[in-house]
C-alpha cells in the first residue's frame, strides 16, 4: 500500500507541474486572478460532484471540527496565484522545485515539532541532507535556465517561440 501511495503522490506532483505550466500561460493571456478563479471554480464543481456521488457519510460535519482546521482551505489560493505569477517569470521547473523546497522544509518542521495535530517525526541528518541536496538542485536548475537576452529585450526562448 505504501508503494501505491508514493506512486499516487508522484502522479499528483506531475499533475501540479502540468497545471502550473497551463495556468502560467492562461494567466499571461487573461490575468492571474481570472486563471486562479477558473482553477478554483472547476475544482469546486468537480469536488462537489465527487462528494455527492462518492463521499461516505461522516459523524462530524465541517462545522463541527475545530475552526483552525478550516484554515487549510485558504492556503490553496496563494499557492495558485504565486505559481501563475512565478511560472511566467522563472519557468515551470524552477517554480516547481522552489515549491517543493518550501514544502519539504515546512513539512519537516511540522513533522519534527508535531505541529497541527500531527505525530512527531524526529529531524535527522538524512532529512537535513535531503533539504541541502534539494537546495543545490534548485540552484542548478535555476542557473541553467537563465537565457541571454536578444537585442529586442526578449529572451532567446521567447524569440524562438515567436519565430516558430
Amino acid at each position: 500500500m505504501t508503494i501505491i501511495m508514493i506512486l499516487l503522490a508522484f502522479i499528483g506532483g506531475a499533475m501540479l507541474s502540468i497545471q502550473s505550466a497551463i495556468n502560467g500561460q492562461l494567466g499571461s493571456n487573461v490575468g492571474v486572478f481570472k486563471s486562479a478563479f477558473l482553477t478554483f471554480s472547476v475544482g469546486a464543481l468537480v469536488t462537489g460532484l465527487l462528494i455527492f456521488f462518492f463521499e461516505p457519510k461522516h459523524a462530524i460535519s465541517l462545522m463541527d471540527v475545530p475552526k483552525w482546521q478550516l484554515l487549510g482551505a485558504m492556503f490553496g489560493v496563494p499557492y495558485i496565484v504565486i505559481m501563475v505569477l512565478a511560472v511566467q517569470r522563472i519557468g515551470t521547473a524552477v517554480a516547481t522545485v522552489a515549491v517543493i523546497f518550501g514544502q519539504l522544509t515546512m513539512s519537516m518542521l511540522i513533522d519534527n515539532f508535531g505541529w497541527l495535530g500531527n505525530a512527531p517525526i524526529s529531524f535527522s541528518m538524512s532529512r537535513l541532507g535531503a533539504i541541502i541536496f534539494l537546495g543545490i538542485a534548485l540552484y542548478f536548475i535555476y542557473s541553467s535556465s537563465k537565457t541571454k537576452a536578444t537585442p529586442t529585450g526578449k529572451t532567446l526562448h521567447q524569440a524562438a517561440l515567436k519565430d516558430s
